[in-house]
């Protein structure tokens, strides 16, 4: 075949298959009332990172990262004056709750019998055989889901010892092990995560894992890093994941305040054609005409419109003459110039405003056109 006829076939598995998807089928199971795998969309998950203990402050920010698109939220349970307060926090949310488990059997007893939404444990430093059982028959008993969740910081010896390393393969039957444990109880309302800091290891890992199960795969890159880290980490280790279709929910692993990873998720899952929750800002990288702050701008929208659930793309631009023209493809946008700016829909200029006035004005155009309640508008 000539280097000419492959470039043709190329082009044309391009036209037949431009963003389209296809996902992997897999096992639907339900954490409380929202679906997960099957033809459910990609969850979108998060964890707190406050005091269990401290009921009130961990249902605070749940409610944070619910309003910025949270649909479940685990939390760490690492004692029982932690696990005693579930209740609570469970009466106080909306959306599913997972508790987080590790080491101790008890806790999981304890967070099951706080009717919690779902279970996550690692196999791995939970303990012998009989303690996973007693566990597994209590959540088999009341219908709640467990996440097997294996991380390459706390694989099993024997399996260190096997592969020298926490390998890919390694992962994996880990997983498959515990899996198995499951299974031979009769149990499976399973989901299964895989992670490890190297996303080369993690893309492998779930690569092998999903030809050999049909379970439900949580995606995230584990110890991801800070906001510039962990965002490039998640995008391209779950990207390439959830471009060759496997992955039913995610979690952007940020060290730093959790509300920070949703946008993000919603960004990775919106640049795939997935989900389009929530606005899309776009904004120029600047250059020698621009003559406004398109930096402080920028941020300012972002800021300001995190909360917006609509699908929207909104372009801040720092030049007025081409502005428009190269973000003709948003909804609505800002172009400034020295003192004054335009608001332009879809490239054609709106209207004329005063610098000092931009950005309200843009709000309320974004809210007459989505019907939503704009809170800490820029005045």
């Amino acid at each position: 075949m000539t280097d000419a006829k492959i470039f043709q076939d190329f082009k044309g598995y391009r036209r037949m298959n431009r963003h389209k998807i296809i996902r992997r089928k897999t096992k639907k199971i339900y954490i409380g009332k929202v679906p997960v795998g099957g033809d459910a969309p990609i969850v979108v998950q998060s964890m707190t990172n406050t005091d269990t203990r401290d009921w009130q402050a961990t249902v605070q920010q749940i409610h944070r990262l619910e309003e910025r698109g949270c649909e479940i939220v685990r939390v760490a349970v690492p004692d029982m004056d932690a696990a005693e307060q579930l209740q609570k926090i469970k009466a106080n949310i909306s959306i599913p709750i997972i508790a987080d488990i590790h080491f101790d059997h008890r806790l999981a007893i304890a967070a099951l019998n706080s009717n919690v939404d779902g279970l996550r444990i690692n196999p791995g430093n939970i303990g012998d055989r009989s303690k996973i059982r007693k566990i597994v028959t209590l959540a088999k008993d009341k219908k709640v889901p467990i996440r097997i969740g294996v991380n390459s910081g706390s694989l099993e010896k024997d399996l260190l010892k096997k592969y020298e390393r926490p390998s890919p393969e390694a992962l994996v039957e880990s997983a498959l092990r515990h899996v198995a444990l499951l299974e031979d109880q009769g149990f499976d309302m399973i989901k299964i995560s895989i992670k490890s800091s190297n996303v080369m290891d993690t893309i492998e890992a779930y690569q092998i894992l999903s030809e050999k199960v049909d379970y439900p795969l949580h995606l995230g890159i584990t110890e991801a890093g800070t906001l510039v880290q962990g965002t490039v980490k998640s995008s391209v280790g779950l990207g390439i994941l959830l471009y060759n279709g496997i992955g039913d929910t995610i979690r952007v692993s940020i060290t730093g305040p959790p509300e920070d990873e949703l946008p993000v998720a919603y960004g990775i899952l919106r640049a795939l054609g997935l989900r389009s929750r929530g606005p899309e800002i776009i904004s120029c990288p600047t250059c020698g005409r621009t003559e406004i702050d398109v930096l402080k701008l920028a941020l300012e929208v972002e800021k300001t419109l995190v909360s917006l659930k609509s699908p929207l793309k909104v372009a801040v631009m720092g030049c007025v003459v081409n502005g428009p023209g190269e973000a003709k493809e948003a909804d609505i946008g800002i172009a400034g110039g020295r003192g004054s700016g335009i608001i332009f829909k879809k490239g054609k200029v709106l209207k004329k405003v005063k610098e000092d006035v931009l950005l309200l004005c843009l709000f309320e155009q974004i809210e007459e056109m989505t019907g939503e309640k704009i809170l800490c508008r820029s005045n």
